[in-house]
């Protein structure tokens, strides 16, 4: 049984509690929180410890740490968890800045110790059975990849402001999850992009409204589409298309059930928002974390792989200010 020592006690923090509870060779040791309330919630509700970072760092009991605190604490505690010996699960971004990123990539290095970084979308069934089907020729040699992702409503203005942006906070996956279908990293990228969706969050300096086209030594191509709003429930949808035929992964739906009359058909939405649409992808990433742990697999998803997410963004970003393409 491995003990896991989980940081931060918000959303995604519950999220992660519940498939660390419910896994056969984990349990949820202790929680660590600045804000004591939410800490002694959690903790209660699965027979957890509250520790300090500093307990949790020292305890000889914890085997691994899940990092699922602000964004702006990932960094710094992974290089804690590092020189500590505990193998690290850390949220997506490990940091804003990629100097930053690079420095604790290095100390994780040092210490000789795993880092899983959660794209979780690489462990959505639909996503990877694309990945998988391409590597097993069933459409020849990938040519073009087709990402659409649209959140059901933007973010308050003020997160935006500390989040590091559209690119860095929501197209990030969709960057990792080119990557990772592709089997490549990209040789150029452009960028474009309007504020249409809330005029608050131009104010703020960001845009919700994106394309990203991003080309590959193959010469396969990418294209993202991003929105903050979609209106119908969180769009999720990806096309490869090959040498000799196309995969689609589809929106997965509230329900299956469709009415059909004459005048048409009615299906249900699309599932409302991630938490509920990458359910299965959030158990399947920790089946892979313990079987890190456990010194059966490495880290699918590196360090490595969360610098090349967030180099994208910034390159994206400056694709975006200049109007130009930017070579990689």
């Amino acid at each position: 049984m491995f003990n896991i020592a989980l940081f931060g006690a918000g959303r995604i923090g519950q999220v992660h509690a519940v498939n660390i509870d419910e896994h056969k060779e984990t349990r949820l040791y202790s929680v660590v929180d600045p804000h004591q309330e939410g800490a002694v919630a959690l903790a209660t509700k699965y027979g957890a410890k509250v520790q300090s970072c500093e307990e949790a760092m020292a305890d000889p009991q914890i085997h691994g740490v899940l990092i699922a605190s602000a964004t702006d604490t990932h960094a710094d505690l992974i290089e804690q968890a590092a020189r500590a010996g505990k193998t690290i699960f850390c949220e997506k971004p490990v940091h804003l800045d990629l100097a930053r990123v690079r420095d604790c990539l290095a100390t994780v290095a040092a210490c000789n110790v795993p880092l899983f970084v959660g794209f979780n979308r690489r462990y959505d069934p639909q996503f990877r059975r694309v990945r998988e089907l391409l590597a097993a020729g069933m459409i020849g040699k990938a040519e073009s990849l087709l990402i659409t992702s649209r959140d059901p409503s933007p973010p308050p203005a003020n997160y935006v402001k500390v989040s590091g942006g559209m690119f860095r906070d929501m197209t990030i996956h969709d960057f990792d999850m080119a990557r990772f279908i592709i089997g490549e990293d990209p040789v150029s990228i452009y960028a474009q992009g309007s504020n249409l969706v809330d005029p608050a969050i131009g104010e703020a300096g960001d845009i919700d409204t994106a394309f990203v086209v991003m080309k590959f030594p193959s010469g396969a191509m990418a294209t993202i589409v991003n929105s903050r709003r979609s209106g119908y429930g969180y769009d999720q949808r990806l096309e490869l298309h090959g040498a000799k035929g196309l995969l689609t992964a589809k929106n997965i739906h509230e329900n299956a059930v469709e009415f059909w009359s004459e005048e048409g058909c009615v299906a249900a939405k699309p599932e409302h928002f991630f938490l509920q649409r990458y359910a299965a992808a959030y158990i399947a990433e920790w089946q892979h974390f313990v079987d890190v742990l456990a010194g059966r697999v490495t880290p699918e998803c590196s360090g490595h792989d969360g610098a090349q997410a967030l180099y994208l963004a910034d390159k994206a970003l400056e694709s975006l200010h200049s109007g130009r393409e930017v070579k990689l």
